[in-house]
């Protein structure tokens, strides 16, 4: 048996879990892996994650009293920089607010932010260096 350590998740509430659960799905690239409800309030639970790591964004069927926005949000690596355009493109016309996609150069690289249904931030990007800095065990840049 697999035993978890270090960071597993970041919950977030919101008002649907199917709709959030969508919403991911399409922009994101996550997948359900668990899903329960309260058996008293009925209140949904939804464990979405990219399967690449053991970490998941715990959905909390609930009414989020707050949002991740401003600065805050979920960051997502893009394969390249046309999936950022695309992804962005697809959500403007679907009526999502968006942000970029934008050109801030190494370490923050190229990225958009996408508004999801309850408010939460969502970024895309490309040529982040976080892998470089974990790996390396040190800050990237001068």
């Amino acid at each position: 048996m697999t035993v978890d350590v270090g960071l597993t998740h970041v919950a977030l509430p919101v008002h649907d879990v199917d709709r959030s659960v969508a919403f991911y799905s399409r922009f994101a690239g996550m997948v359900e892996v668990h899903r329960r409800a309260d058996p008293t309030t009925g209140a949904r639970v939804s464990w979405i994650g990219d399967r690449t790591r053991p970490f998941v964004v715990v959905l909390l069927e609930q009414a989020p009293e707050m949002s991740l926005d401003g600065w805050a949000h979920l960051g997502v690596a893009c394969r390249d920089r046309d999936d950022v355009d695309r992804l962005v493109a697809e959500a403007r016309a679907a009526g999502h607010e968006v942000m970029g996609p934008l050109d801030d150069g190494p370490p923050v690289g190229y990225w958009g932010i996408i508004v999801d249904p309850d408010g939460h931030n969502l970024e895309l990007s490309y040529g982040q260096e976080v892998g470089t800095a974990v790996e390396g065990g040190g800050p990237v840049g001068p």
